[in-house]
């Protein structure tokens, strides 16, 4: 009864234990590419896709690299391990997850923001009213 007793315990200090883990790796905060090169750990970093600058695919690596503007102005070149997220050419704005690794930016994760379909300008809005 006691042997029970004490995996059950263990079992549930483990299940704790990884919880706690996983949620300080999925917390995550928005930094610029200064602050992510100071700090070494994952961030956030929105910006936009430097569309005069190349793009490109490694298929061997299965890497996605293209360059990219923070807010403060700072270009960087963003590498991800995988392929280019969809709609990459409409997005207006990029969120790059990931961390600082021999000066370029290593992504886990690329989020983009396309342009709504149902936004509309504002003489368009005050037509309606």
């Amino acid at each position: 009864m006691k042997a029970k007793i004490i995996i059950g315990g263990v079992v549930v200090v483990l299940g704790i234990a990884l919880a706690a883990m996983n949620f300080l790796e999925s917390n995550v905060e928005y930094a610029d590419f200064a602050t992510a090169q100071k700090t070494h750990k994952k961030v956030q970093v929105k910006g936009e896709w430097v569309k005069e600058q190349s793009s490109s695919f490694d298929p061997s690596k299965v890497k996605f690299s293209f360059y990219m503007k923070d807010d403060a102005q700072r270009v960087v070149k963003v590498v991800l391990d995988g392929a280019k997220p969809n709609n990459f050419e409409l997005a207006t704005s990029v969120v790059a997850k990931g961390k600082f690794v021999d000066g370029e930016f290593q992504a886990t994760e690329i989020l983009t923001k396309c342009p709504s379909k149902y936004e509309g300008t504002s003489e368009a809005v005050k037509k309606t009213l």
